[in-house]
């Protein structure tokens, strides 16, 4: 796996300059978005959206998120978000789409329990339901048991 490296002479203030250019004006510099955000972790990509709300009082992914379209906005929107909240976004499109739960197994099992801890409460505060009422509601079977004991008790 590759090592990200910020760059030495950069700093979180600029990038979020950078990104507010690369939104204004006619059409969007997608290219400077993914130069930014492609080479920052996901640390990185926190500091510089506070960087972002502080300098210009505006939310860093509100503003993405209305200069983006289609597959491009999904991935940078899902790209800069805290872990917790891309899980808890991916498991409510896994649940709301119904039939594919791959995504709410992965989670069950794969995280540790203060990961998945962080993702309940993630998925409790952006959606107002709890995530395993929302996976009992939709599925069934052993997937059901399986997935509502691991979300449930944080076991793996």
């Amino acid at each position: 796996m590759a090592t990200l490296v910020y760059p030495e002479n950069a700093s979180y203030i600029d990038d979020a300059e950078a990104l507010r250019k690369a939104c204004e004006g006619w059409g969007t510099n997608e290219k400077a978005i993914i130069s930014i955000l492609g080479h920052r972790n996901a640390s990185q990509r926190r500091q510089i959206r506070a960087a972002y709300e502080g300098l210009f009082q505006e939310d860093l992914v509100k503003r993405l998120e209305s200069e983006l379209k289609g597959d491009f906005e999904k991935a940078v929107y899902r790209w800069i978000l805290d872990p917790e909240d891309r899980d808890a976004v991916l498991a409510n499109v896994a649940i709301k789409k119904g039939g594919d739960y791959h995504v709410i197994a992965e989670i069950a099992c794969v995280l540790s329990p203060e990961e998945l801890l962080a993702v309940r409460r993630a998925y409790q505060a952006r959606y107002k339901h709890s995530l395993e009422e929302d996976v009992a509601a939709h599925t069934s079977g052993d997937l059901r048991k399986a997935c509502y004991f691991d979300l449930d008790l944080g076991h793996a």
